[in-house]
């Protein structure tokens, strides 16, 4: 097993030995070595550290757990020139991410009509395994999509010209192209925009409980008692299909070019090869599907509103404060070794954590720092932070995205039933939609780490500073 020490409060590293080109750095609370499973994941921060072209250190969040060849939680940053690109860094549900909407609505108003909006919402949006959405698209419709993604929506009247602007690179990653992107990908994908999925994705009514930094709080317009929707989703079956495909690829390719990995699960390919430039393609495609899917789930949330409520959305106040993606990896220019590097940032289970003057920020941000939304587990408190300069020194740019499983799902399932997890968050005040009983045991609040504890890290570390704390009304699951 690795060497693990302790070099400052919440602050370990494993010095290079071995195959290691760069030290693994991870930022964590004493208790995550009390956990199950944390020497697999620290193997794999150790394990990231001897791809090609790797710079600074393989790090890791403080929701740090096992994943596909990257640890959940692990973000590294490879030279553009001479790295590598690996689909283990960036995941099967590709740019799986979060969006947070506020309304103009306290929780007063929303606490009494939950059930009747929770109902709504479940009723609009498919959840679960399933190949239904909200938009049909035909192949050559998807296909706009997937190469334009949030503009794409703004021109069909689901999206404003806010909702581009406050999502990460304005809802479209450049370079994307259907062409790298299997037939059997764009069959998976064409029914499922606007779907929720299942798993952990959620979409949660809530509450902002406090705030805890009044001047990024009043220039976000957040204040006690605002009701909020949070919509955590990805790009569903075709993302996981476009990662399937050019993983195959990736192995053949990391022989091809003489590169050594220590788990196949690694498999890479530099990325200016065909192989790397076909992948980036692909994965620029699922971004952008999966920016769109939130964008049209974000629609039907506005129309949901409407209903329940009987005034439109603009005069409730239903707006977009920012999107953020969790699985990805992007081009970027970051310090390594006071030299501004293009590298290929791979954040698996890790968000972009920018800090105030960035020139990708919109303007409101770029005086703030961006907003790094993070989920917790349903039923417990979620969390709004700001990005920070620290942040784009010590971790390009990064920090930790929810929680972090504690135990498996089928753990999970052992310990509660669905229907007792069902009665637990009721009552707590939680409206509960969900198609699968046993997937609220799989869910459950115990299953995942504190998050409270995991947002003091970050905060400790000077990675993202505290905004606003925020409980659930009511969530709708898969």
């Amino acid at each position: 097993m690795v060497r693990v020490e302790r070099a400052a409060e919440h602050t370990y590293v494993i010095e290079p030995e071995g195959a290691m080109r760069v030290p693994g750095r991870i930022y964590a609370a004493e208790s995550l070595f009390k956990q199950a499973g944390h020497e697999e994941a620290l193997q794999q921060v150790a394990d990231v550290a001897t791809l090609p072209g790797i710079v600074g250190a393989s790090l890791a969040m403080p929701d740090i757990h096992w994943g596909y060849g990257f640890p959940i939680g692990g973000v590294a940053a490879l030279r553009a020139d001479d790295g590598v690109v690996s689909p283990g860094g960036v995941g099967f549900d590709i740019n799986c991410g979060v969006r947070l909407a506020l309304t103009g609505l306290d929780a007063g108003d929303v606490r009494p009509r939950a059930e009747e909006l929770v109902h709504e919402l479940m009723r609009r949006i498919p959840q679960g395994l399933n190949d239904r959405g909200t938009l049909k698209l035909q192949p050559r419709e998807l296909t706009k999509l997937v190469e334009r993604g949030v503009p794409w929506l703004l021109e069909r009247g689901l999206a404003t010209e806010r909702d581009v602007e406050r999502t990460e690179q304005g809802g479209a990653m450049s370079g994307a192209s259907a062409a790298a992107v299997t037939q059997k990908a764009v069959e998976r994908g064409r029914t499922q925009v606007g779907s929720l999925g299942a798993g952990n994705h959620f979409i949660e009514l809530q509450v902002v409980a406090d705030v805890l930094d009044e001047a990024a709080a009043g220039a976000w317009g957040v204040h006690p008692g605002q009701v909020a929707v949070m919509i955590h989703s990805g790009s569903r079956g075709f993302g996981h299909q476009t990662c399937t495909d050019h993983l195959q690829r990736m192995a053949a390719a990391a022989r091809r070019y003489g590169i050594e990995v220590p788990d196949r699960q690694l498999a890479c390919a530099p990325a200016s090869s065909p192989e790397g430039q076909d992948y980036l393609a692909a994965m620029a495609a699922a971004a952008n599907f999966a920016f769109a899917n939130r964008q049209t789930m974000m629609h039907e949330v506005r129309l949901a509103f409407e209903q329940v409520f009987r005034r439109p959305w603009e005069r409730l106040g239903v707006e977009l404060l920012y999107d953020v993606a969790h699985n990805i990896a992007k081009l970027e220019t970051h310090e390594v070794d006071g030299v501004p590097t293009r590298v290929w940032v791979h954040r698996k289970g890790a968000t972009r954590a920018f800090g105030p003057g960035h020139p990708e920020l919109p303007p409101l941000f770029r005086e703030t720092g961006q907003p790094v939304i993070v989920p917790g587990d349903m039923g417990s408190e979620s969390w709004l932070l700001v990005g920070t300069q620290k942040a784009m020194r010590e971790s390009f740019g990064s920090a930790a995205h929810g929680a972090g499983r504690r135990l498996s799902r089928g753990a999970a399932k052992r310990v509660m039933s669905g229907a007792d997890v069902r009665r637990d968050l009721e009552a707590r005040g939680i409206v509960v939609g969900s198609q699968s009983t046993s997937l609220l045991a799989e869910e459950a609040p115990y299953a995942y780490k504190d998050i409270g504890e995991i947002v003091a890290v970050m905060d400790a570390i000077g990675l993202a500073r505290k905004v606003a704390r925020l409980e659930p009304l009511g969530v709708l699951k898969g």
